[in-house]
This record gives structure tokens, sequence and C-alpha cells, in this order.
């Protein structure tokens, strides 16, 4: 696939070698659950950390769905660098069917309405999310579905029908193919789900500094402060229109997405759900009913184990960015990844150091124009 700031490389190569199966790097000692979904799974993760006594155990282990990523993709993934990081794939469902038949038609199988790549780093005191535009177009890797079925790679195809076609170990092998970084646990959450969860966790505040309606995500807002229920909240992270300096497009979502994603975190900590028995069992139960993991993960004990190890991220500690893209000249309505651009993102994930900041500069990426309007 043709990109456009020059190297000749496409957006499935450039790897580094890919790391093998099984379990990574040494897991430093604390706390934290990861925030996951685009925006919000993660809270799924932290209320576990007090949840697994009793017969409690079982309930919420019994809630709880994965999927086996590690025999879907074999030894066909990154090398497996044990260097005390971490790297989870976290994606948003849109599927139409069943409880979420009222957000439009299903037209056959669930797109990756959300994807964002949280990488924690050594220590786990800190992490970089960087959000993957659906839009995006991607040499999406020879592919099977969970009936076994083969599904030949394509280029030019756009990022969310990877989740489409192939579930949630095609999404892997995608992101793995685009970064050249193994995914350690992936976490996935549909918007019934996500909605039950804000709705447990009795809203998220968010301030608006202008007015926003969007008659197609059904979202309506004053200038203000608002807590957010579950439907108002999935509104705002599904919004294209509407919202007063955006673009319209998904790179504007997208920083919707990343901001109500830290007003979740400061939420969860505010609140206080691990001191609240009552407020712990409502939230967990959710969670757990919401959440599809991979099976490393799938059970009450890997995600307690989680939540104490990466406990103490403060939203200060959060830096989040969008895989550099231009708009493709081609078609105006999706993405390219700027490859060298994108190359010094995954570079310097693999290498457990920060995003540097020229690699951003000049990307659409950060130029959706929603940021500055909602707080």
């Amino acid at each position: 696939m043709a990109q456009s700031d020059g190297t000749g490389r496409t957006a499935g190569s450039g790897g580094r070698s890919i790391r093998g199966t099984g379990r990574r790097r040494k897991t430093p000692s604390r706390r934290h659950r990861i925030l996951t979904r685009a925006l919000c799974a993660l809270v799924g993760v932290v209320l576990l950390g007090g949840a697994g006594v009793g017969y409690l155990y079982f309930k919420f282990n019994g809630n709880l769905t994965g999927v086996d990523i590690n025999a879907a993709l074999g030894r066909d993934r990154p090398k497996n660098i044990d260097n005390g990081s971490m790297d989870i794939l976290v994606m948003g469902s849109d599927s139409r069917s069943g409880a979420n038949a009222s957000y439009g038609k299903d037209e056959g199988g669930a797109r990756s309405d959300t994807a964002m790549v949280v990488h924690v780093f050594k220590g786990h005191k800190k992490a970089s999310v960087v959000s993957i535009p659906r839009d995006t177009l991607v040499a999406r890797p020879d592919c099977t579905t969970k009936d076994g079925k083969a599904v030949p790679g394509q280029q030019r195809a756009m990022f969310n029908t990877a989740f489409e076609v192939g579930g949630p170990a095609c999404a892997v092998k995608t992101v793995e193919s685009m970064s050249g970084i193994r995914m350690d646990h992936f976490v996935e959450v549909d918007f019934t789900g996500f909605k039950k969860l804000i709705d447990a966790l009795g809203g998220v505040p968010i301030t608006t500094t202008k007015p926003i309606n969007d008659k197609y995500s059904h979202l309506h807002l004053t200038p203000g402060t608002h807590t957010l229920g579950g439907e108002d909240a999935l509104g705002l992270v599904r919004t294209r229109h509407g919202v007063p300096g955006g673009d319209g497009s998904d790179l504007g979502r997208i920083q919707l997405q990343q901001t109500f994603i830290k007003a979740l975190l400061k939420q969860v900590r505010s609140i206080g759900v691990l001191s609240n028995p009552g407020k712990l069992y409502d939230v967990a139960d959710t969670a757990t009913k919401a959440v599809t993991t991979d099976t490393d993960l799938n059970s009450v004990t890997a995600l307690t184990g989680l939540a104490k190890e990466l406990g103490g991220i403060s939203t200060d500690n959060i830096a989040m960015a969008t895989l550099p893209v231009t708009f493709d000249p081609v078609n105006p309505d999706r993405v390219l990844p700027l490859t060298t651009k994108s190359r010094q993102v995954w570079d310097a994930l693999r290498q457990d150091q920060d995003i540097p900041k020229a690699a951003l500069k000049g990307s659409a990426g950060d130029k959706g124009g929603t940021s500055r309007y909602v707080k």
C-alpha cells in the first residue's frame, strides 16, 4: 500500500520480528486495571481487584468470555520481549445484533468501532495509548474465522474489517503486523456492555464548552458540566457530527474518546469503588459480563492479578496519541498511515520509550478539532 511520507514500505511491513507465543514480560508488583475499550473496559479490570472472594469468585468467573488468541495465531506472531512492559489491544465492538440492534442495521458482522494499543511501561507507573482510526487503510494479513474458514489477506483494507472478517484473532494479527509488537492481551466490549458499565458507575462527569447536537448519535448537550449516563456516554464516544470545530471524521471522534477515558479514570478513583461493597458488586458484575478477553485474562484470578500489578497509573501519566495518518488521495474518507512517523511510534513502544513528539507532528490524526470542546 502506498503511503505518504515516502519510505515505500507497506502498512503491514516493517515489523521487527515478531514476538513469539506465550506470556511475556515479568510482571512488576503493583496495582491497576488497564483502561480499556476505546473508552472503558478498563474499569472492568479495576474493580475486580477487590472481588475475588467466596461465591463471588465463581459468579464473576462464570460471567467472563475468553478467546484463545495464542492457539488461533500459533507462532506467526512478533517475538516475545521480556522487559517488564506490557501491550494490550483494547477494542470496542459495533455489532448491531441482539441488544445493540437499536444502533443500526446488523449487516452480518461486528466491526471494531474503537481500537487502542495500550502500552504499559516497565515498572507499571505510566502508559502510552495509541488509537488506530477505524478507517485506516492497511495490509490486512491472511486470517482464519472462528469456524476455521480461511480469509485471504487484502491490500488497502479498512482496519476495522479485520475484526469483522476474522474476529479478535484477526484484529490482533493485523495490529501485530502493522506494529511489529506482540500484544500480551486483548480486551473487547460492545455498545450495550459499555452503557451498562457507565450506568453501574453512576455516570461520568464531563464539561462541554460549546453545545453538541448530533442527530446520528442522539447526543444533545448544552455548554456546561454534565454527568453522562450510559446512553449519553455512548453517544459522546460515537459522535462524529454536531461537535463545534470537528471535521466530521473518525479522527475527531477519537479525540472525544481519549478525553472521555481520562474522565472515566478520574471517576473510578473519586467514587471509591473498592471501598463500597455494594458499588463494587454492581460494577464487577456488570464489567465481567461486558468484556471479552484473551484466555490468559479469562478468570477473576488473572484479572485481579492484573489489577494489583497495574493499579497506580494516574491520568497524568497516561499519554494519548493517534496513529500518524494522512488522508488517502484516492478516497478522502479513508486515511493512510504515515510510514516513517508510524514506525517511530511503534519503535518507541517496542523499546519501552515515550513516543517522540516529532512522530505526531503534522499528522491528520491530531487535527480532529474536537479536543478543546470537551474536558
